[in-house]
């Protein structure tokens, strides 16, 4: 397993963000949670009651961050060796928003990561859905009704901007000597207890995972050496976490196969 780390999360008031910071302080690495309003602080500073890692808590807009370089700014601010994007509008900016948050401040992140080489690996909380294209291991019926329903649908707006951030990630850590993009890719998010997973490739598009268990996956993915930068889609199935992580790395899985950007780093 990987030794102490600094993990900047972005995002870290988010319920997933909540789950993962105690998480990674059991590890005793270092943690620091940017959050964007004082009243959030003490939610925050209270996950690190009691365990060995140390906290920090970081008062800053990602909204605000519309350029690649305020993006270097905070990173420079942190000095992380990590960075895991937990953050989004979460619909309540209008499709502006959305953009700005979503797509726009990601991607800043993603270029000003990828421009420090202390910075090894850069993890993004997409959705299983965010492609262009079935999954060639999927029905292309069931992919015609949730492309038309979701992707074009009740998430058209999500939908550009996260496959714009996935996009950016998947080649700037492909180009990157040093950079390890890794999206991960959850279901239908729920309250539901952690459970065992899917991970990788899974069999369907639709499906439901807990917070908890994102979580969980994001915790073990940081955490296990050898991980390579590529699509890994999660769904509650059958599988532990620690094994399905394992698996995951060792047989170098990529769920970005059948999207164009996939075959041009074959």
């Amino acid at each position: 397993m990987a030794s102490p780390r600094h993990v900047l999360i972005l995002g870290g008031h988010g319920k997933v963000a909540q789950i993962l910071t105690p998480l990674l302080l059991k590890r005793s690495w270092t943690v620091t949670s940017v959050i964007h309003t004082q009243e959030q602080v003490p939610d925050v500073e209270r996950l690190g009651a009691g365990l060995p890692g140390r906290l920090s808590v970081l008062v800053r807009s990602i909204e605000g961050v519309d350029s690649q370089e305020k993006a270097a700014s905070i990173l420079d601010e942190v000095n992380p060796d990590y960075v895991a994007w937990s953050a989004g509008a979460g619909g309540k900016y209008g499709a502006e928003g959305t953009f700005r948050i979503d797509r726009d401040a990601a991607i800043h992140f993603i270029n000003a990561a990828a421009s420090k080489t202390s910075i090894t690996r850069f993890l993004l909380v997409s959705y299983v859905g965010s492609r262009r294209r079935a999954a060639p291991w999927w029905s292309a019926s069931e992919w015609e009704d949730y492309s038309k329903n979701i992707n074009h649908g009740a998430l058209a707006t999500y939908h550009q901007a996260k496959i714009a951030a996935d996009e950016v990630l998947y080649e700037v850590s492909k180009k990157s000597p040093t950079l390890v993009g890794i999206d991960l890719r959850p279901g239908t998010l729920t309250e539901t207890p952690k459970a065992n997973v899917t991970l990788g490739k899974t069999k369907t598009v639709k499906g439901s995972v807990s917070r908890g268990t994102v979580a969980h996956v994001t915790d073990a993915l940081l955490a296990t050496d050898g991980i390579k930068s590529g699509w890994i889609d999660l769904l509650e199935g059958d599988a532990d976490i620690d094994e399905a992580v394992t698996a995951v790395v060792r047989d170098g899985v990529d769920a970005a196969e059948g999207e164009d950007i996939y075959y041009k780093y074959a």
